[in-house]
């Protein structure tokens, strides 16, 4: 096996995913160790789901809420319907989404190998099969589920690059693979399955129209104003009112800059004056949009200035998603 060191600099844990890496990440996990790696959506921190202390060491190194559930990986259908009960709906969202940015929440298995605690103790699982060749070689070669929130503090803006891993964590990881960029930059979108109205509690690059044109029925979506976001344990994760937050202040909406804010620009109407500025799409492309997000508040936010600015962002399409980190990102802090 590569030797991995946990202390020091983050840059001795990234590793470029050759199989021998591959390999050697898989064994890690089974040991019940930390591996990072990335997906479409964004990087995920990894471990053996049906480990107890393996995925009690997620939520030390996030210093995440017991009561907020994980998101457990799986390759695919099959992997998945011996952790949560695959109902019709279910296998028809699927087998039309997956592997994808899709999450389902179903009703565990009575013998789901998944902890408890990956679960906050519920009695349904969130599940998903990511559409990236390097989480699909990871899960094969592990042939474990692994549990695999946001490779990132708590709270804090999550991660598309190797690199911000490595910048969020101090020897908490054992292994982080560079798979480069992640290609939608939004985690996924979060559908419930467990009761008869289907409910999206997470938007995502799935929309509320493509989940409704498959199941043939509205699906209802869930804002940060309902009363189920303020529910202990939540039921899925990404349901916390504050959340994907950078250090400073987030306006929204905005359609003048002062020059002492960073701005973040949408299409080519951004005004004039702020102290640095990032556009999140010149094209007013909301897919580009949502691949740049966190790349570039982390970037504004290491510029030092203490409220970044954001211009409106039309609310269709995966914009829904953007609205709901920012709207999220923007909300009090705790």
């Amino acid at each position: 096996m590569i030797h991995v060191g946990t202390h020091g600099r983050w840059e001795n844990i990234i590793f470029q995913p050759t199989q021998k890496v591959i390999q050697s990440a898989a064994d890690m996990l089974r040991s019940g160790q930390l591996v990072a790696f990335p997906t479409e959506t964004v990087y995920g921190l990894g471990a053996d789901a049906t480990n107890d202390d393996a995925v009690a060491a997620i939520f030390r190194a996030k210093g995440r809420p017991q009561t907020n559930p994980l998101i457990i990986h799986v390759p695919g259908a099959s992997q998945a319907s011996k952790l949560v009960r695959f109902d019709a709906r279910a296998e028809r969202v699927a087998d039309a989404f997956w592997p994808g940015a899709l999450t389902l929440v179903l009703e565990r298995t009575a013998d789901c190998p998944v902890t408890a605690r990956a679960s906050a103790g519920l009695s349904t699982l969130a599940v998903r099969s990511p559409n990236h060749p390097i989480a699909q070689a990871v899960l094969q070669a592990s042939e474990i589920p692994l549990a695999a929130p946001s490779a990132n503090l708590s709270g804090h803006v999550s991660p598309t690059t190797a690199q911000h891993v490595g910048d969020g964590f101090d020897g908490a990881v054992d292994m982080i693979l560079d798979g480069g960029p992640s290609t939608i930059g939004v985690e996924s979108t979060v559908v419930a399955l467990d009761r008869a109205t289907p409910e999206i509690l997470r938007p995502g690059a799935i929309s509320a129209e493509a989940l409704a044109d498959t199941l043939g029925v509205a699906v209802k979506t869930l804002t940060p104003s309902n009363e189920e976001m303020t529910r202990v344990p939540a039921r899925s994760p990404g349901m916390m009112r504050s959340h994907y937050a950078p250090r400073a202040e987030i306006r929204l909406n905005a359609t003048a800059v002062s020059g002492d804010e960073g701005f973040l620009a949408f299409g080519d109407a951004a005004p004039h004056g702020a102290a640095i500025t990032r556009n999140l799409s010149e094209a007013a492309n909301l897919g580009e949009a949502a691949g740049r997000l966190y790349a570039a508040l982390r970037d504004l936010d290491q510029s030092g200035v203490n409220v970044i600015a954001v211009a409106p962002i039309p609310n269709t399409g995966i914009g829904v998603a953007i609205n709901d980190r920012l709207g999220r990102a923007a909300a009090p802090r705790s």
